[in-house]
């Protein structure tokens, strides 16, 4: 498993994001406190907007700790951006430590980072990225499920065109991606369950979800976080109170400070993020084979 975080809003040094809060994303590689497995040191990436030079995030991606690479402290001092996706990685067991394996994943203007697993992915892989399209079958560079469901997610998006508007447009992509992907994994028979805690985003709007075929409180983390502007104040992490449109956004694996602001996601939920910067949260119904076991909780 790892730890992501996703922000949009004014343009601020990533290092208020990565490195000042008390819970940063950067103590969360060496200290999460929501995963039995406190280390997230399998390499980390980072992928952020500057919309007056180009659509195209920027990225940068290593296989060192994210607690270490000292790159990532000097760029993060001197980079500002209104839209961040930033993760530190847990290389789920069998799956190569290497940069292509890192998130997020860029394919235009779109970044897609994911936290988890799908269940049983190395022995049917094969079988899976058989249904991918060309075109998304040609995105892939690494060996992960997370890599896989971006080019699923793909696949949707492109089908859907530029007829539905941007923020829709990635809702109904994930929501159809996470669909086909369970749905698959389903048919393999009983097995382990999956984790998927997805981030992806165009620059100006965002999807994510909270999703698991466990049962619900064993969901991984996550949580929201707005307002009107971000600030962080000797390790907390503030929002103004929202006055007008166009606030903050934060969408995080943990709480980056004990900032009261925070509000969990419940399980098997998606989190839509407009332009207005308004923040969305409606339910996901689990393809009905994967209902069995929430419906009987231990």
């Amino acid at each position: 498993m790892c730890r992501f975080l996703f922000y949009e809003g004014s343009a601020i040094t990533l290092s208020d994001l990565l490195f000042a809060p008390k819970h940063s994303l950067i103590k969360q590689s060496f200290e999460s406190e929501e995963r039995l497995e406190p280390l997230n040191g399998d390499g980390f990436g980072l992928s952020w907007y500057v919309p007056n030079i180009r659509p195209e995030p920027g990225l940068f991606r290593s296989i060192s700790p994210a607690w270490s690479n000292t790159n990532l402290a000097k760029l993060s001092e001197v980079t500002r951006s209104s839209c961040v996706l930033a993760h530190v990685r847990a290389a789920s067991e069998g799956l190569a430590v290497h940069e292509g394996n890192c998130h997020p994943f860029v394919q235009g203007h779109l970044a897609f980072m994911h936290n988890g697993d799908v269940a049983q992915f190395g022995a049917n892989r094969r079988k899976l990225l058989a249904k991918l399209s060309d075109a998304s079958f040609a995105t892939l560079a690494g060996t992960t499920d997370s890599e896989y469901l971006f080019a699923v997610f793909l696949d949707h998006y492109w089908g859907l065109g530029d007829g539905v508007g941007p923020a829709d447009r990635l809702a109904l992509a994930l929501k159809s991606a996470l669909d086909e992907v369970l749905q698959a994994v389903a048919t393999f028979g009983p097995q382990e369950p999956s984790y998927l805690n997805i981030v992806v985003a165009d620059g100006r709007h965002a999807a994510a979800c909270r999703i698991t075929t466990d049962r619900p409180q064993y969901a991984e983390s996550l949580y929201v976080h707005s307002g009107s502007t971000y600030r962080v104040v000797d390790g907390v992490c503030r929002m103004q109170p929202a006055t007008a449109p166009h606030g903050a956004i934060l969408i995080a694996s943990e709480r980056l400070s004990d900032d009261p602001g925070w509000t969990e996601v419940p399980p098997n939920h998606l989190v839509l993020v407009r332009t207005d910067r308004k923040v969305t949260v409606q339910p996901y119904a689990l393809p009905c084979a994967l209902t069995d076991v929430q419906q009987n909780p231990l």
